[in-house]
């Protein structure tokens, strides 16, 4: 495949659009790839162009920031590899300040996350989750030091409500902090929540989102099936489970299997690279983020932008996957804004009024040789 970049947010930063996640480099979780495997999809995705790599403290003890530090020390590729890692998880029981998002463990998680991945900055540096705790402005304040202390160069929020996005990237704005260049968000065909508040924040106050899950944990690539339980995958072990993150098997995500199944059979492509396509191609994505735990899965994944969608089919991926527009969005549509506009047609720009830059063609000689 060809790789093509874009700007994350309204960032400098060039991405991939696919990422390469590192939450199966280690088996301390029970699951995840080897040494071995690790290095192989991680050389895979390098050579397939891939410059983007998202991992995390919290990952597997330490081992998969470990694990990407020394891959891409091996080959070099510090100047070239965009890193995404993240704080907030706790690994030190009985330390409440070992783990949130104050000040105190900020700083602590940071120079933890730099001595594993063996270099002196990180490009992008971002919460992993809400704590309910501590005040935006700290957090904010804390961030925008480390970038000025060269220590990160970006910043991004990961799971958290988009009230505290919007009120985090206004107080960046006001006091000319470093803002949020990302939004690391649950996305797949079988979970769309994102699409009412997140996309529009993240489009219109330059938040680029990083999709994690865009398989949902394995079930869009079609090796679950209902009411079979087996051992397919990690999913299996969940089918009882109280996790949220991991509650899959519900008759609304069967149906999408079963048009996704169908859907990738007409297009002669694998159920996985389908709903990959999908999100990465919808509104507001900047890139997806791939987890394989073998080196056949992460080839497979990284063919999913090689083909698009039709209209007709994506339009009826739109329609299984599609919920019910919670309040107050349900006053949002035409139905009702209609009425606002005084019955005719308004609208933001006409179309064309602002073109997409990209960049391509060959680039002109500088010699006479």
């Amino acid at each position: 495949m060809t790789m093509s970049y874009y700007t994350l947010g309204n960032s400098g930063l060039r991405v991939s659009r696919l990422a390469l996640g590192t939450m199966t480099f280690g088996t301390e979780w029970g699951w995840g790839a080897d040494r071995d495997t690790a290095r192989a999809m991680f050389d895979a995705y390098v050579e397939a162009g891939g410059n983007f790599f998202d991992t995390a403290d919290l990952y597997t003890a330490g081992t998969a920031e470990t694990w990407l530090g020394e891959f891409v020390a091996e080959r070099g590729l510090r100047d070239k590899a965009v890193i995404a890692t993240k704080f907030t998880m706790n690994s030190n029981p009985g330390n409440p300040n070992a783990g949130g998002n104050g000040r105190k463990n900020i700083m602590r998680a940071v120079d933890a996350s730099l001595k594993r991945l063996g270099t002196d900055y990180i490009d992008l540096y971002l919460m992993h989750i809400w704590d309910r705790l501590t005040p935006a402005e700290e957090v904010l304040r804390t961030l925008d030091d480390l970038v000025r202390a060269g220590k990160i160069r970006h910043i991004g929020l990961s799971d958290v409500p988009a009230w505290y996005a919007g009120r985090a990237q206004a107080i960046a704005e006001l006091r000319g902090y470093e803002p949020i260049s990302a939004l690391q968000l649950e996305y797949s065909l079988a979970e769309r929540a994102i699409e009412h508040e997140f996309v529009p924040f993240g489009t219109r106050h330059g938040a680029g989102i990083m999709v994690w899950s865009p398989l949902a944990s394995g079930l869009l690539s079609g090796k679950y099936r209902p009411m079979e339980a087996g051992n397919a995958g990690r999913l299996d072990g969940f089918r009882n489970t109280t996790h949220p993150g991991f509650q899959k098997f519900t008759d609304h995500n069967w149906a999408v299997v079963a048009e996704l199944e169908k859907v990738a059979a007409e297009l002669g492509r694998g159920m996985a690279q389908v709903a990959l396509n999908w999100v990465a191609t919808q509104p507001g994505i900047a890139t997806v983020i791939l987890g394989a735990t073998r080196l056949s899965q992460l080839q497979d994944n990284l063919a999913a932008l090689d083909f698009s969608i039709p209209p007709a089919l994506r339009q009826r991926l739109d329609k299984v996957s599609g919920t019910p527009a919670p309040f107050p969005h349900s006053y949002f549509g035409p139905e009702i804004q209609v009425r606002v506009a005084g019955g005719v047609v308004t609208g933001d720009k006409p179309s064309g009024y602002a073109l997409p830059v990209v960049v391509e063609g060959e680039a002109v000689a500088i010699s006479s040789n």
